[in-house]
């Protein structure tokens, strides 16, 4: 959760909740289909649905691909530590590594280090390449340590939603 976001919390209730776990398990559900599976009519679905849309509790919609399927089958977790850790050195590296298409996720950590990196690659070379010729390279990068992904546990899980 970006800091920004912690001041805002969306008030929902069951019904509300219920909708979200719908949508988390199946995106492409219509207002008809969502509206039967939380045993709703379809009008007050469609308005909890757009409350919950422009409250921001739900971000976008989004298809899930299959990184295997599309040819990259390399994954390596990147911890960055930077030079500098003033705002502008923050900025210029979150700039840049917003702009490497093969870091899938990257997040800015308490400590040392800074930044962890979800990377993923075509195989073994491409990684190498890319970490050579892009990771090193971003502005203020003192060091860089990865690590090899051997498999995925626990991916892309639903967010809980139960009031406790």
């Amino acid at each position: 959760m970006q800091a920004k976001n912690w001041q805002k919390y969306v008030h929902m209730d069951a019904t509300d909740r219920k909708i979200l776990a719908e949508l988390q398990s199946d995106g492409r559900l219509s207002v008809t289909e969502l509206a039967e599976r939380v045993n709703l009519s379809v009008s007050p679905c469609h308005r909890r649905l757009r409350a919950l849309e422009q409250s921001g509790a739900i971000k976008r919609y989004r298809a899930q691909l299959d990184p295997g399927a599309l040819g990259l089958n390399f994954s390596a977790i990147v911890f960055v530590t930077l030079r500098e850790g003033d705002r502008q050195a923050v900025e210029a590296f979150e700039a840049a590594v917003a702009e490497v298409s093969q870091v899938i996720q990257a997040q800015r950590l308490f400590g040392d280090p800074d930044y962890l990196l979800h990377v993923i690659a075509r195989d073994l070379p491409a990684f190498q390449l890319l970490y050579d010729e892009r990771l090193s390279t971003l502005p203020g990068v003192q060091r860089l340590t990865s690590t090899l992904v051997m498999k995925s546990v626990v991916e892309d899980r639903p967010l809980p939603l139960s009031a406790k």
